[in-house]
């Protein structure tokens, strides 16, 4: 972008900035930093103040970031070449040698992250020059792109820590994104984010985020409705019930399928859901479109497997069996299960979330149409964990997960995830289940990638490890003196530096 350009860009925000946008948000940050962030506080903050090399663009392509180009020079060597004159907040240049450092500072024995383990086939960083790096992998890998979404650190500020887990910079951190912070924050605290007037795109048009601790969802819905927050998500029974004319005066309200997904799991080590007549009986007694009803007044849509509607991995031509009670109820006698002798389980559930608590009431209801006899358990979340979900200790549980663009299934569904620690604590074994997630790992052509793990997809449903039940909506306002505002398959907020506020 030439010089002109970037001023011509500064003017223009200038002219339309000066104003603030008010956001909140339900817990504090720990650590504003992409590569320790695991809590989403953290996480959504680090995503305006840091870049990687790439980014998912508004169809869900990956696309450059701070990387300007890059190559394959063959299946286990990688290629980027930097943008130019991009500069940290403090002023200082961004260089390979950041990328560099970002990988070895990642992998040092003084950091822990869950992140780590998305670099476990990266060799080595080699620097070829200030904008150019090489990455060398011991194979193939379907995350070779990917993993580089990963927001970069400075060199120049990092390399002095000692301590990196207790670094002051995981509190007032320093980035190449779009916004800044230029005060520490503490517990509850609001956080103020300035826009980046240097930022290589162009500087956000919107000059200051501001995120007020809310730690309660009805203030929130409070403070939404006295016009007080430019932004805020919205439930189904708010949207329908408690959002009046003035509301939609002043708010636009955008809705679209949330990144999750929730399912009744089977313990396949227990002998009745070894059968998998019962487990198929049981999917089929599922009226999913009554429990959206019921639960989202209709803002939901089914779920029928493990992987994204409208994505790459996603079958096309998938045609799910859906409601068939008669069926089911054919399954089940056939499996030695009738009005003499009922199919007895007990599901278990965590407290604190009354949205699953009710879903699980609604299985229930609809398993007694078929005979069925399904009791309910809840535990608080950490209890459940511990003494049901790791340790194996249940029948049946109801719990969630996300949905990604670009998903591994090897944690859920691979049959080594079986194991102390591991996700696939339901217990799914499938040797061609197996190989084809094996096979994939080693493709770095998407097209491949997708085709393998729409297999995957097949082959799990058919298997019926889970009953998948439903994809919540995900419903923000917006407020309406705010324009530019585009949602795509990546969230709504893909485009905010373009964002506008109107006088």
């Amino acid at each position: 972008m030439t010089s002109r350009w970037i001023w011509l860009l500064l003017l223009v925000s200038l002219l339309w900035g000066g104003k603030d946008f008010q956001r909140s948000m339900s817990s504090s940050p720990t650590r504003i930093n992409p590569l320790l962030a695991t809590d989403s506080a953290s996480a959504e903050i680090a995503g305006w103040i840091f870049n990687g090399l790439l980014k998912f663009d508004e169809n869900g392509s990956i696309v450059a970031d701070l990387a300007k180009s890059w190559r394959f020079e063959d299946d286990q060597t990688l290629r980027f070449v930097l943008r130019d004159r991009v500069r940290w907040h403090d002023g200082e240049p961004f260089t390979a040698e950041d990328v560099k450092f970002t990988y070895d500072w990642m992998m040092s024995d003084k950091v822990v992250t869950p992140y780590k383990s998305d670099f476990k086939y990266v060799q080595s960083v080699e620097v070829l020059d200030s904008r150019t790096v090489r990455i060398h992998y011991s194979q193939p890998y379907f995350k070779a792109l990917s993993i580089w979404m990963t927001g970069m650190l400075p060199k120049h500020l990092w390399e002095k820590e000692k301590d990196p887990m207790r670094s002051p910079l995981n509190k007032l951190p320093v980035g190449t994104g779009p916004y800044r912070m230029t005060k520490s924050f503490g517990i509850n605290e609001r956080i103020v984010l300035e826009a980046n007037r240097e930022y290589f795109e162009h500087p956000p048009f919107i000059d200051r985020q501001i995120y007020h601790f809310i730690g309660d969802p009805g203030t929130e819905f409070m403070m939404l409705k006295a016009g007080k927050l430019d932004i805020g998500g919205l439930s189904p029974i708010q949207l329908e019930r408690q959002v009046d004319e003035n509301f939609r005066n002043v708010y636009n309200i955008y809705e679209r399928p949330s990144h999750s997904y929730t399912y009744l799991g089977f313990n396949l080590r227990d002998p009745k859901f070894k059968d998998p007549r019962v487990r198929r009986a049981l999917d089929l007694a599922v009226d999913r479109q009554e429990i959206i009803d019921l639960l989202f007044f209709s803002h939901g849509s089914p779920c029928y497997g493990p992987f994204m509607p409208g994505s790459s991995v996603y079958p096309k031509d998938f045609r799910p069996e859906g409601y068939r009670p008669e069926e089911a109820k054919r399954l089940l006698a056939e499996a030695g299960y009738g009005p003499d002798q009922p199919l007895r389980f007990t599901l278990v559930t965590n407290t604190g979330n009354e949205i699953r608590i009710n879903a699980a009431e609604i299985l229930q209801q609809q398993f007694l149409r078929i005979g069925v006899e399904m009791k309910i358990r809840t535990m608080e979340w950490q209890a459940f964990l511990n003494t049901v979900v790791f340790p194996r200790n249940f029948e049946a549980v109801l719990l969630g997960w996300s949905l990604s663009l670009i998903p591994d299934a090897y944690p859920i569904w691979h049959s080594e995830g079986d194991k102390k620690g591991g996700f696939n604590f339901v217990g799914y074994h499938n040797p061609n289940v197996d190989r084809l997630i094996e096979e994939s790992e080693r493709l770095v052509d998407p097209d491949a990638f997708a085709a393998k793990y729409r297999e995957i997809f097949r082959l799990i449903v058919a298997d019926h490890p889970y009953i998948f039940l439903y994809i919540p909506n995900s419903i923000t306002a917006v407020s309406k003196r705010v324009e530019g505002v585009h949602p795509s398959i990546i969230g709504i907020e893909h485009n905010f530096i373009d964002w506008k506020i109107r006088d």
